[in-house]
């Protein structure tokens, strides 16, 4: 398991960590998933708290596919349209990430940009995990 790393002469680390240490394993480089379903439409239009829930199965759906879990998910880089809308939604969102990560957090940051490729996506999150060696665990 990755190993949380937040020294204490930094700012308190509140839904991300300062850093994170793996070991070994092997790298899953997660492409840019946004809030689309398994026919590529767009879900959850105008609810970023709903598009960022789509975001985090896609997510998982490659990390199972890769024969792990979102545990293993060392750093996210997250890409919003509207960071006020993200930053109103705090509570929500934060509900929705610990569905899926537990009181884990990756190193993580924020951007906000202008557009995505399809107008309807509010966010698209990307990432990299460090797996396990295979019969490692």
């Amino acid at each position: 398991m990755p190993e949380i790393v937040n020294p204490p002469e930094l700012a308190r680390a509140v839904g991300f960590s300062h850093g994170v240490v793996a070991a070994g394993g092997r790298w899953l480089f997660l492409a840019g998933q946004t809030a689309t379903d398994g026919a590529g439409q767009a879900v959850a239009a105008g609810d970023v708290v709903g598009q960022y829930e789509q975001v985090l199965r896609n997510l998982q759906a490659v990390v199972a596919a890769a024969g792990s879990t979102m545990a293993h998910i060392v750093k996210l880089t997250l890409f919003v349209r509207d960071r006020d809308d993200y930053k109103a939604h705090l509570r929500a969102l934060g509900r929705v990430h610990q569905a899926f990560f537990g009181s884990y957090y990756p190193a993580m940051a924020l951007v906000e940009i202008s557009r995505f490729y399809e107008d309807a996506v509010l966010i698209e999150i990307e990432g990299i995990a460090v797996l396990p060696d295979e019969g490692a665990g």
